[in-house]
């Protein structure tokens, strides 16, 4: 358990900073978040080669807790508009979190025998994908407004065209899109610092 402690304090550090780089954005449909939460796949990954998925999920756990006072805090912090995390945004980060690497989890156990590459892409794509396909429809769509009613996320479901280019869609969609778009990006980049890694710590524990 100690040899996972710094594991936990990554995973710990990643979610605090992403919560706070949210609050600012990047450019038109992204914020700061969307380029540190992504690490969070990259600990992940490494706990599970290295002490195996039993660790991994406490790792996350401990992600998903920090998440929570996180959210707590946010919903004492009152910004231009409210609370800067609503009850929303704080059940769709929790769930968004706590599933996706959960599956990343699951799926790089399932694929840790095969080439080294193949359980950290396919376990972060995945996690990825269902990370940001429940973020946002659960802080944002109209489907789910019973979950907050006062809470007016009227805005997130203008109809745009996607990405400013696309089909037409609610503008929350383009928001998903341009975050997933950068988490699939940094999946691939964060190959090489998980090969690293991944080498000099087994490198140590042998």
């Amino acid at each position: 358990m100690r040899a996972q402690i710094p594991g936990i304090l990554a995973m710990a550090v990643i979610v605090v900073v992403s919560n706070i780089a949210v609050q600012f954005h990047y450019g038109y449909y992204l914020t700061y978040g969307a380029f540190t939460y992504p690490l969070a796949f990259l600990v992940n990954d490494i706990v599970n080669r290295v002490y195996g998925a039993a660790a991994a999920r406490r790792v996350v756990w401990a992600g998903f807790v920090t998440g929570l006072v996180c959210s707590l805090i946010g919903t004492q912090i009152m910004g231009e508009f409210g609370p800067l995390v609503t009850l929303r945004v704080a059940l769709a980060s929790g769930a968004a979190f706590l599933f996706s690497q959960l599956f990343d989890v699951f799926l790089f156990d399932r694929y840790r025998t095969q080439n080294w590459w193949r359980a950290p892409i396919i376990g972060t794509l995945a996690g990825t994908m269902v990370d940001t396909a429940l973020f946002f429809f659960i802080a944002f769509s109209a489907t789910l407004v019973f979950i907050e009613p006062a809470n007016d996320v009227a805005w997130a479901a203008e109809l745009v065209p996607l990405l400013g280019v696309g089909p037409i869609a609610p503008f929350w969609a383009s928001l998903a899109a341009a975050d997933l778009i950068v988490k699939i990006v940094i999946a691939f980049v964060a190959l090489l610092p998980f090969r690293i890694i991944v080498r000099r710590m087994t490198a140590g524990i042998a």
